[in-house]
C-alpha cells in the first residue's frame, strides 16, 4: 500500500520547476501507478511556448476532465475542419476552473502563464494516438509550422 501524497504548493511548485526545465516545457505526475489501469489520474504542469498539437479522443469511454490548480490556461475546441469553435481561459480560483472534454472533440491547451498546472483525469489503459485522431490541419509536434500554429492559439487569448 503507498502512502498519501498530499497536492500542496511545494508539489505544484516543483512540477512547475521540472516543466520549466523540460525542452518540451511541460511535466506530468501521474497518480496512476501503470498505463493499464482503468482510471488515469495526474498532474499536468505547461509552461508558456509549450505546445500541445490539437487532438481528440474517438473511444467513447475517453472523456477528460481538467481543473487548473494554479495559473492561466487556454482552452480551444475546434470542429473537424479545424476552426476554432470555442475558447476559454480556466483560471485557478477564477470563474471558470475546468473543462469535460466529450470523445471525439478535437482540442488543445494553451499555458497563459508561467507556473500553470492543472488535475487531468480520464478512463484508461493508455492508448497512444492515432491517425484520426490527429488533425491533418495542425501541426505535428516538432513539425515546421508549429511556433505559427501555436502563435494563432494564443492570439485568440490576447488581452
Amino acid at each position: 500500500m503507498t502512502s498519501p501524497l498530499f497536492i500542496d504548493r511545494s508539489l505544484l511548485n516543483e512540477l512547475s520547476a521540472e516543466a520549466a526545465q523540460s525542452p518540451r516545457l511541460r511535466k506530468n505526475r501521474n497518480f496512476h501507478t501503470d498505463n493499464d489501469d482503468a482510471c488515469h489520474r495526474l498532474l499536468n504542469a505547461l509552461e508558456p511556448g509549450t505546445y500541445i498539437q490539437p487532438h481528440r479522443h474517438l473511444a467513447a469511454d475517453k472523456e477528460e476532465t481538467l481543473i487548473v490548480l494554479c495559473g492561466r490556461v487556454g482552452v480551444l475546441l475546434f470542429d473537424e475542419a479545424g476552426a476554432v469553435t470555442a475558447t476559454r481561459e480556466l483560471v485557478a480560483g477564477g470563474e471558470t476552473v475546468g473543462i469535460n472534454v466529450a470523445p471525439g472533440v478535437f482540442h488543445s491547451l494553451v499555458a497563459l502563464e508561467a507556473g500553470s498546472v492543472f488535475f487531468e483525469s480520464k478512463a484508461g489503459p493508455y492508448a497512444a494516438l492515432s491517425a484520426a485522431e490527429k488533425p491533418a490541419w495542425a501541426p505535428a509536434e516538432g513539425e515546421a509550422g508549429v511556433a505559427d500554429f501555436l502563435a494563432g492559439m494564443l492570439a485568440r487569448f490576447a488581452r
